[in-house]
């Protein structure tokens, strides 16, 4: 049963939307960008320790990471999704059961996914490309990085109900108390104890159990959230339009996933006919992968920054405004990715040095990735915010086919031709020629969308 919508949640509808913008995508870019920062982190250290090989391995063990990130991706931008729709239209019923949900399946999902980790550990490194030189750092570093994975599926997954519930600033504090912990124990883990690539696992995830404990204890008075026992109980149609609405988000995460295991396996097969070898790709590519990762923090921010104010007007009927929202959204996206390209193009020894002093042959090969494979940033960030955005009015065939296109579609088809005819260096031409094509379909498919609703002077509510 709807209930009639308070003003609790109206300004959504009524407040300036650059202000609004501001408010919920500031604190959702940093706890974005601080889950970016946790892997990252670990290879800094571990570079400037262990050296290259240490940052191989983690480079190998990081799909897994990612595989649980999408998954939590799916349950709560899903979640959130339907939290914002159902709150438009003032059925805070559905609202409730859908966070209830979520919360149930994140910690399920976390458990299955610690559980498959030990029991595969030696399979899923192999898929994942490690050589025998990494292999015994990369096995240590994965073991223990195990144990924090339902914590971190958890937090990752609930954060995004957190935002949708009108909490983002909580939802930053959450993410970043961990964060803080990880960068304080890593260099005493690692340089104090001597614990290597152990020791950057251990902090991540006394970091990541942190993070969960602060998420679930918002739970216990929500904003907007009436929580009762059947609210937790799983029900299909619930679980059917959270997966349908977070699977956007799913194969964003999930595509990362694709291409390190195909560019890593086309590494190992191709790497030992160029001067590079394997090992300097594998881990050159590893350290570009994660620098990706926070630019696409940034751009990914902003968009689900802007999915509660979307979401609800879509729900409330508002189209006008919803678009306001994207136009907001994209002129952001390209400020960051204007900035991202410069800063690759100009200076990539400046990030790659951050990584460890390693040889000439290192750096000139870690200089070629920045510059090839992420010269089409600017195009990618376009992209990714416009499938979040399709995804945060109840689009998900749409932004389903854009999440595919750039990774899974061009990308990965790329890399193998490339690789197979060019070598290691060919390859990176894959992610430009990619980000070109997926820019295309970008504009095809928002221009339909755009028709489609001003054709339309009234519609049902999208969710339903």
């Amino acid at each position: 049963m709807a209930e009639t919508k308070r003003p609790a949640d109206n300004y959504l509808a009524t407040e300036p939307i650059g202000k609004l913008l501001l408010k919920f995508s500031v604190p959702c870019v940093l706890s974005m960008l601080v889950s970016a920062l946790y892997n990252i982190v670990d290879q800094i250290f571990i570079g400037q320790s262990v050296g290259y090989l240490g940052n191989a391995a983690t480079n190998v063990v990081y799909p897994f990471t990612v595989l649980a990130l999408a998954l939590a991706l799916l349950i709560g931008d899903g979640s959130a999704a339907l939290l914002s729709l159902s709150l438009g239209s003032g059925d805070r019923e559905t609202g409730s059961r859908c966070i209830g949900n979520g919360i149930v399946l994140t910690g399920f999902t976390g458990v299955v996914l610690m559980v498959l980790g030990f029991v595969c550990s030696d399979p899923i490194l192999r898929m994942f490309g490690v050589t025998e030189a990494s292999y015994q750092y990369a096995w240590e570093y994965l073991r223990i990085i195990l144990i924090g994975i339902p914590f971190y599926v958890f937090t990752s997954g609930m954060n995004s109900a957190i935002r949708a519930d009108g909490a983002p600033g909580y939802a930053m504090f959450a993410t970043v108390l961990g964060a803080v912990l990880n960068l304080i124990l890593d260099p005493v883990a690692i340089f104090v104890f001597h614990w290597g690539v152990q020791g950057a696992a251990i902090a991540t995830v006394i970091g990541q159990v942190a993070s969960c404990v602060m998420t679930a204890w918002y739970f216990r008075r929500p904003r907007m959230l009436a929580f009762h026992p059947s609210s937790f109980r799983l029900q299909g149609r619930t679980v059917r339009k959270i997966s349908q609405l977070g699977v956007s988000s799913f194969i964003t995460q999930i595509a990362i996933v694709v291409v390190i295991s195909v560019a890593n396996n086309m590494i190992v097969l191709t790497g030992a006919q160029s001067a590079y070898g394997a090992d300097i790709p594998l881990s050159a590519v590893g350290i570009v992968m994660k620098v990706f990762g926070i630019v696409i923090a940034f751009s990914v921010g902003i968009a689900v920054g802007g999915q509660p104010i979307a979401g609800y007007n879509c729900g409330a009927g508002n189209r006008k405004r919803v678009f306001d929202v994207y136009r907001h959204i994209i002129a952001a996206n390209l400020v960051v990715g204007a900035i991202s390209m410069l800063l690759f193009e100009c200076c990539p020894q400046a990030i790659v040095s951050l990584f460890g002093n390693e040889s000439a042959l290192y750096n000139e090969y870690a200089d070629l990735c920045f510059r090839i494979y992420l010269g089409g940033i600017l195009l990618c960030c376009v992209q990714k915010a416009s499938s979040i955005f399709l995804q945060s009015i109840g689009k998900p065939v749409k932004a389903t086919v854009l999440s595919l296109s750039r990774d899974v579609v061009f990308l990965v088809p790329g890399i193998v031709i490339l690789a197979l005819q060019f070598g290691v260096t060919g390859m990176l031409w894959a992610a430009p020629i990619a980000d070109g094509l997926a820019l295309i379909l970008t504009v095809a498919l928002i221009a339909s969308e755009y028709r489609a609703t001003f054709r339309q002077s009234k519609e049902e509510p999208v969710y339903a």
